[in-house]
């Protein structure tokens, strides 16, 4: 009974997640960068180049530096990252084309994003009590989650005061203090792995049945495609059915999401992993299916905010199922994996159903979505295993 009453919310854990805000805002304020770009007269295929470069860039680099989290310790690979952001943002004052020059910024702040992003997510989680795993990690996804909302905001409105040499001074002023708070930050003892972490990743990875592999891959990359369909393509959708407004539906969506993270962060902590991935994803697939069915306003807010719900449970159970099959002494290289596998849907699931929509029409396009992550949860639910062990242990790491 002790166990349950130790704080989440203490000085350490505070500090890091702060430093994780600061570094959400100073990313997120590059939201607005292709309206600089646009003054250079790109193609639309040019800003695409130079702003989807950042997400694979950050895909790719965070399997390989997940290793190294684990092995280094957490503390020292965000403030490598941080580094790396602070050297590069400024760098954007020298932009004079929408050529070579940002397409390279770009690519490096995705690097030191992925890099920091995922240091930093996996230090707040260690400074969290070992029991309270999940709801850690969907309070660290509120942070991200109010940093993407305020982040684009405050960015329009200093353009509009100040113009865009003052955004690039914010982002790095965003970037000073996110490297101040983890530099605070002392890391705790059980995040600093065996020189030989890489090797006992992998014998884990090995170590598994190749369906369990395959499940385990599979939910975090499907989510992450139906997300993408949801997200990139409900302006569209509504435009089509002739509703103008699409602001409060993302408003509905991320206050529904941040308000379950709260209370609904640790379901899976207490429940067991399973039992809130199968609501969780069920949630969010018939309510795809319903998105579908959208006829007007009130209809498209209700998805928005069912939408939010199902992906406030999603995040913290689904994340933590990979850490406690990797085992927690793999935390960065299993959170890296998580992360990746899930940007990679929603980069493959974004063309991928925007192809289909081509063919089909949006309503279709969102009732395959749905029925794709309904049959992928069903299927994870039946074989997937519990890992009940990581869970019993956990107190141990």
């Amino acid at each position: 009974m002790a166990e349950k009453s130790e704080s989440l919310w203490t000085r350490p854990f505070l500090v890091a997640l702060l430093g994780y805000f600061f570094l959400f805002m100073s990313v997120s304020l590059f939201f607005l960068l292709p309206l600089f770009l646009q003054r250079f007269n790109p193609s639309k295929s040019q800003i695409g180049l130079i702003m989807g470069i950042h997400s694979v860039m950050a895909i790719g680099v965070r399997p390989i530096f997940g290793r190294l989290i684990d092995e280094k310790g957490r503390r020292l690979i965000s403030l490598a990252g941080i580094l790396l952001l602070m050297f590069t943002v400024p760098l954007f004052h020298l932009v004079r084309d929408a050529g070579a020059f940002p397409l390279l910024l770009r690519a490096l702040t995705g690097l030191g994003w992925g890099i920091s992003m995922t240091a930093t997510i996996t230090m707040c989680s260690d400074l969290a009590p070992v029991e309270r795993l999940a709801h850690s990690m969907g309070i660290v996804g509120v942070a991200g989650l109010i940093a993407s909302a305020l982040g684009p905001l405050l960015a329009e409105e200093v353009v509009r005061q100040f113009g865009f040499r003052w955004l690039f001074h914010l982002s790095f002023i965003f970037l000073l203090a996110s490297f101040a708070c983890i530099f605070l930050t002392r890391e705790t003892a059980r995040s600093l792995n065996k020189k030989n972490g890489r090797q006992e990743a992998m014998l884990k990875l090995e170590g598994l049945k190749p369906l369990i592999i395959f499940l385990m891959a599979s939910l975090p990359l499907v989510h992450g495609a139906i997300r993408g369909a949801m997200v990139n393509f409900v302006a569209l959708f509504s435009r089509s059915i002739g509703l103008e407004h699409v602001g409060p539906f993302f408003v509905t969506f991320s206050l529904a999401a941040i308000l379950t993270r709260f209370w609904g962060g640790g379901l899976s902590d207490r429940y067991g992993r399973k039992k809130v991935i199968f609501p969780a994803a069920l949630l969010i697939g018939l309510n795809v299916l319903f998105l579908s069915q959208v006829r007007n306003f009130w209809m498209l807010i209700l998805a928005g905010f069912i939408g939010g719900f199902g992906q406030g449970l999603i995040f913290p159970a689904l994340s933590t199922y990979v850490i406690d099959t990797l085992g927690r002494e793999n935390k960065g290289f299993a959170l890296s994996l998580y992360l990746s596998l899930f940007d990679a849907g929603m980069g493959l699931g974004s063309p991928f159903f925007g192809w289909l929509s081509d063919l089909f029409g949006y309503r279709a396009m969102y009732f395959l979505a749905g029925l794709t992550i309904l049959i992928f949860n069903a299927f994870f639910t039946l074989k997937a295993p519990e890992p009940l062990k990581q869970l019993s242990n956990s107190k141990d790491s």
